[in-house]
């Protein structure tokens, strides 16, 4: 079966996920610059989980890309990845609303290593469709991030118990090695 309706339906629900994000970035009461203080914790979340979800937009877009065809296996593994995805933004507000205090940076994490654990799995679902030798089996390789970041995500959990900002730390850094652009699916596809 044709992916344009999997890809549709996975940027709808994305738009979606950013959308209900910045709906809670709500206006300070007064004019001065002094009320935008407060605010600063729930900005800074919003920001870290908008990059998040757009970089789970992006390798969505390019994993889509090198996928020939999609079945019913694999139109389950991307709902359970738009699961974990859609919980974000209630991690994300309890978060910034609670200036991250451990439990709700402990929290944070959760959705995010679910939604790493989801990926790869989704990830696995499709190569085991198309085959070990298809193009984006070739092009995950070893997948270095795709291993890493979820061990991050175990470490800056229970970390948030101890001290938030090292989970905020972790989380960062996740979102950072990320940032910078995977070509590994452009270059796979720019050699067919």
């Amino acid at each position: 079966m044709g992916k344009g309706r999997l890809e549709a339906f996975s940027d709808g629900v994305l738009a979606i996920i950013i959308t209900i994000m910045v709906l809670e970035l709500k206006v300070p009461h007064g004019e001065d610059l002094a009320a935008l203080k407060p605010l600063i914790p729930v900005f800074l979340s919003y920001v870290l989980s908008f990059i998040y979800i757009g970089i789970y937009w992006n390798n969505h877009h390019h994993m889509l890309h090198a996928t020939p065809s999609v079945n019913g296996a694999i139109l389950w593994a991307n709902l359970h990845l738009l699961f974990w995805l859609s919980l974000v933004p209630a991690a994300t507000d309890w978060m910034g609303e609670n200036h991250f205090a451990p439990a709700p940076t402990a929290l944070y994490g959760v959705p995010l290593l679910m939604a790493a654990f989801a990926y790869w799995l989704l990830q696995r679902t499709i190569v085991a469709r198309h085959g070990r030798d298809s193009l984006l089996a070739t092009a995950l390789g070893g997948d270095l991030k795709g291993k890493l970041s979820p061990i991050l995500y175990l470490v800056a959990i229970p970390a948030a118990f101890v001290r938030p900002w090292i989970a905020g730390a972790l989380y960062v850094l996740v979102a950072l090695i990320w940032l910078i652009p995977d070509r590994r699916i452009e270059k796979a596809l720019a050699s067919t």
